[in-house]
C-alpha cells in the first residue's frame, strides 16, 4: 500500500493563507489578528468598515471588541496589507486590494466600486514641498442619483 505524504503547504490549512500573509509582513499572528485576517482576506477583494467586520467576527464567534478591530485594521494598514479610503469625517473603509486604482463612492448605498488606475487621467500635480515625493494618488469620484 502506498504511502500518502503529509501536506507540505501551509495554504491547505484553514488559516494557513492568513499566518502566511501576517508573517510575511513581519506581524505576530495572534489569534485575533489570525481571525480577522481569515475574514478579511479569504474570498475576494472588497472594501469593508471595522463595523462591518467586527459583525462578521461575532457572527463567526471570534470573541473581539470594536477598538482591537479598528487597531487590527490600522495595523494591516501599516504593515501594507490594507488600503484605507476615507470617504468623509465619518467613516472609512479598508481595501483588501492594493493594487493601484481609484474608487467609485456612491453616497446613498454608501459602497465604495474599483476604478481601474487606466480609467482616470491626471495632467498634472502640483509642485510638491522640497524633499517631498508622490507615494500614490487617490481619486474618489462620489456620485448619487440624479
Amino acid at each position: 500500500m502506498a504511502r500518502i505524504a503529509p501536506l507540505a503547504s501551509s495554504n491547505l490549512r484553514p488559516y494557513g493563507p492568513a499566518l502566511e500573509r501576517l508573517r510575511t509582513v513581519g506581524l505576530r499572528p495572534t489569534r485575533q489578528r489570525l481571525a480577522l485576517a481569515k475574514l478579511l482576506f479569504d474570498g475576494a477583494d472588497r472594501h469593508i468598515t471595522a463595523e462591518i467586520l467586527h459583525g462578521e467576527a461575532l457572527r463567526a464567534r471570534v470573541r473581539v471588541s470594536l477598538a482591537t478591530v479598528y487597531n487590527t485594521l490600522h495595523q494591516f494598514t501599516d504593515a501594507g496589507l490594507l488600503r484605507e479610503i476615507v470617504v468623509d469625517s465619518e467613516r472609512s473603509y479598508f481595501d483588501t486590494n492594493n493594487s493601484n486604482h481609484h474608487h467609485l463612492f456612491d453616497e446613498g448605498a454608501r459602497r465604495l466600486h474599483d476604478i481601474p488606475e487606466t480609467d482616470v487621467r491626471l495632467d498634472s500635480l502640483p509642485p510638491l514641498p522640497e524633499g517631498m515625493e508622490v507615494s500614490r494618488v487617490d481619486v474618489i469620484v462620489r456620485i448619487r442619483k440624479a
